[in-house]
């Protein structure tokens, strides 16, 4: 409020020694200065706008008892405020009469300076019980107990107002705001499809709507509920509103606003998605094909080999696959949007899961493959070392090769014969390559 509190040699008790001149104008002068500051408090909590507000508005709760202890509050400052001002005005006048006041006026001087001179009739001093206690008939105040009086009467009657007012000017412009970007996602939502009762994101809009609603109408009656006071704080307005409920509301609509986005974007590539969608597909029902064509093939040229079967084509994903097709020509993007994700997993699986068998079918294949190049690599070595022509050699690749080349094969003993043709390729060319002794072919080496 801007005015001193009572002065510790002043407050209460007997008014003491009596004063000279000099100190009953420096307690004049004192005292006028707390009655300019206090003045100009009240008249600045009468223009508050929070004080304005409260007053036209159809409070409720917390916030509707506080004001009417508030007010009442405001009513008894003012009553102190002219009591206070009466008795200023006529403690001026008695220090006027003379220049140089006697002794019976510094008596009197001093009462009424020091003294419990003030006295306010019951009705002004306690409008109601529940501000300052039981009503009495009077009160009587030094001026320095007046002043400590109205000190702490402002301070509870301006943090009342100055906490509503922040929260009035915090929360209803946020949850406007919060409001118009509801009603733009819903715009956007009911465009791709999504509405109450069709789809839980519809119906998480309508809570919100009915939540902003509620909440706004709660901090308009009761701003008071919607204030957390700071832990030790003793200024006016000393906290923050609470916004828990509306960042609540803010942190599910961003959710849903993020989720129409990604189906705004499904409505502009669904095309797109759609025919690569087909392409995997068809690739995958391409490599089954061949999976299928592969293993009769190994059937019939390799013998004594488990062959896994193949599985059909991926009908039941044509099925959502054509599904998805449907929700596309009838703009059901809210459904397409999940379709399209779970088709586009399950697309790639089933290509993996295609050229997985395909490995595994033609598995026997590659087997016998490997062993003809490793067959012909070793005769292709013998010839470099000039031993094409030994009998033994012969013999063992001509084995190996009618194992290789015959239908159906057996891979284990075409391996066996195989594996012995290296061994005798081994035996042969080992002395050829070391031996100190005769002559050395080195036709192969160059």
């Amino acid at each position: 409020m801007g005015v001193a509190g009572p002065s510790p040699s002043f407050a209460g008790g007997p008014p003491g020694p009596v004063m000279d001149r000099d100190e009953v104008d420096r307690a004049l002068a004192r005292l006028g200065a707390e009655h300019e500051a206090i003045e100009t408090s009240l008249l600045a909590l009468q223009d508050h706008a929070g004080r304005r507000l409260l007053e036209g508005a159809g409070l409720t709760g917390v916030t509707k008892d506080r004001w009417a202890s508030t007010e009442q509050a405001i009513s008894l400052l003012w009553g102190y405020f002219d009591a206070y001002t009466a008795a200023l005005e006529d403690t001026r006048e008695l220090r006027a009469r003379r220049r140089w006041p006697g002794r019976e006026d510094l008596v009197e001087l001093t009462e009424r300076l020091r003294g419990r001179s003030v006295t306010i009739a019951g009705t002004a001093a306690h409008p109601a019980p529940s501000i300052t206690g039981p009503a009495k008939l009077s009160e009587q105040f030094t001026l320095e107990e007046l002043v400590s009086r109205m000190n702490e009467l402002y301070a509870s009657s301006l943090d009342m107002v100055v906490t509503a007012d922040s929260v009035w000017s915090a929360l209803p412009a946020r949850i406007d705001l919060l409001s118009a970007e509801l009603h733009r996602t819903r715009s956007l939502a009911h465009s791709v499809g999504v509405r109450p009762g069709e789809h839980p994101a519809g119906d998480e809009l309508e809570s919100i709507t009915d939540e902003l609603s509620t909440l706004r109408a709660q901090v308009i009656s009761d701003p008071l509920a919607f204030w957390r006071s700071a832990p030790g704080s003793s200024a006016p307005g000393g906290g923050r509103p609470d916004t828990e409920r509306y960042d609540r509301a803010a942190r599910v609509l961003e959710d849903i606003r993020r989720e129409i986005e990604a189906v705004l974007q499904v409505r502009q590539d669904s095309e797109e998605r759609l025919l690569r969608l087909r392409d995997v597909l068809s690739r995958a029902d391409r490599t089954l094909t061949e999976a299928r064509s592969a293993r009769g093939e190994v059937l019939a040229k390799i013998a004594a080999s488990e062959v896994p079967a193949v599985s059909g084509p991926p009908t039941v994903l044509q099925e959502r696959l054509a599904t998805a097709a449907e929700y596309r020509r009838y703009s059901q993007w809210h459904r397409l949007s999940p379709l399209l994700e779970s088709l586009e997993r399950e697309a790639e699986d089933e290509l993996l899961r295609a050229r997985e068998s395909l490995t595994a079918v033609t598995a026997p294949l590659a087997v016998r493959a490997e062993l003809r190049g490793r067959l012909d690599a070793y005769k292709a070595k013998v010839a470099r070392h000039g031993m094409a022509e030994d009998p033994l050699l012969i013999e063992r690749y001509d084995a190996a090769r009618r194992m290789l080349w015959s239908a159906p094969c057996d891979l284990r003993v075409a391996e066996q014969a195989v594996l012995r043709y290296q061994q005798a390729t081994a035996e042969v060319l080992v002395p050829r390559q070391s031996g100190p002794s005769g002559p050395t072919d080195r036709r192969g080496d160059s």
